[in-house]
């Protein structure tokens, strides 16, 4: 779909932004921790069922086993996303200290080429990298390090061309810029400060930051508390918010086995234990858990989370949502729209997870198991009642 046809259309009843992971082409420090050409595809591919009824392997079917230096790639994706609804993609994007970035070619170039025509806005990765993919999480590869202010505009100027782009998800305005493990700052409120003080001096009518709140614990209120109070929204760390927020400790975890379930599940759940099966849960459940407890004053955003198989990075140590099909994510996503239905329009935000997380289990673009069918789910939330447009052309 091309940006007048989609000029067409109703707006959308929320503004949906998609995570978007850029690990689909290789780069030289995967090649030297994985081997010559990794990329996500990797893991994917040698992906094997683990239990009787596993999907796996996840296989892509329109765009293939794509690479993001492809731009066509990059126009079909966008022209997908427009269809189904989707405002924009929300870029992971690598800032480790100090000036290191890492996998940063597909949004540079999308940057440099002004291409695809199609709302985007960044996510900081602020993370280390370990070796948890191939079962040595204590391995660091590459440590997020925290320098200090110098660095801190370092890492503002080099996302200032993003945030004057036209193309950038704003609110009020304001560029949105989103961070995913705000309690890894050493300061957040004082980081929040500086670039604040720096888009002023830039010109720009502020920033609208978004916590990605993680801290599910007992005695922690992942919504309310100091360490998100600066951001101008928080929104949810799919899907450990549903498994962090489960009861904890042994009597707990055998209560919530015992009740709800049979006694076969239960046998199940040894017998997964015993084989060294990754955990497994319903998706159903997911779903009519989402959105629990968060509060709903409009700066807390939700997040729909369209799968969850970790098991091609973390093979038996993974954790799977089985069960996961159009319709359910469809069913979240409205769940989603209705919670943000009174939100001034500009903040009627809804974050997707993700667009392409594939070794996740976490996507919607086209698959080898529903085609269209997550994209489809999607637009029927968003625009509904609105022609089905027909998919780009095939990439040649």
């Amino acid at each position: 779909m091309t940006v007048a046809e989609a000029a067409s259309l109703p707006a959308p009843k929320a503004r949906v932004l998609a995570f978007y992971l850029p690990q689909f082409h290789p780069i030289p420090e995967n090649d030297a921790w994985w081997g010559a050409g990794f990329t996500e595809w990797t893991n994917v591919a040698k992906a094997t069922p683990l239990f009787p009824g596993h999907a796996q392997p996840k296989l892509p079917a329109d765009l293939g086993f794509y690479d993001l230096r492809v731009p066509e790639v990059r126009q079909r994706q966008a022209a997908l996303a427009r269809a189904a609804g989707i405002e924009g993609f929300c870029y992971w994007h690598y800032w480790f200290g100090n000036g290191r970035r890492i996998l940063e070619r597909p949004f540079a170039e999308v940057m440099q080429t002004g291409q695809p025509d199609f709302p985007f806005c960044l996510a900081w990765a602020n993370q280390s990298w370990t070796g948890i993919w191939h079962g040595n999480p204590k391995s660091v590869l590459m440590e997020q390090a925290y320098p200090g202010p110098e660095d801190e505009k370092a890492h503002f100027d080099w996302c200032l061309p993003a945030f004057r782009d036209p193309r950038h998800v704003t609110v009020e305005g304001k560029p949105l810029f989103a961070i995913f493990a705000p309690h890894d700052l050493p300061d957040a409120a004082a980081f929040i400060r500086h670039w604040r003080r720096l888009a002023e001096q830039a010109g720009l009518p502020g920033l609208y930051f978004v916590a990605i709140s993680n801290r599910y614990a007992p005695d922690i209120d992942p919504y309310r508390n100091p360490l998100v109070a600066p951001f101008d929204a928080v929104t949810q760390l799919a899907p450990q918010d549903f498994i962090d927020s489960l009861p904890a400790g042994k009597l707990a975890r055998a209560r919530r086995i015992l009740q709800p379930q049979s006694a076969g599940y239960f046998a199940r759940k040894l017998l997964q234990r015993r084989q060294g099966q990754p955990r497994r849960f319903d998706f159903r459940e997911v779903v009519e858990q989402a959105f629990a407890g968060m509060p709903e004053e409009r700066r807390f955003l939700p997040c729909v989370l369209t799968g969850w198989d970790n098991t091609p990075r973390s093979g038996p140590r993974g954790v799977v949502y089985e069960g996961s099909t159009p319709a359910m994510v469809g069913s979240l996503l409205g769940k989603a729209v209705r919670r943000v239905a009174d939100h001034p329009p500009a903040e009627r935000i809804v974050f997707l997870k993700a667009w392409n997380e594939w070794a996740e289990g976490n996507y919607v673009e086209p698959d080898a198991a529903w085609g269209h069918g997550f994209l489809d789910a999607i637009r029927a939330e968003l625009l509904p009642g609105s022609e089905v447009p027909p998919p780009p052309p095939r990439l040649s």
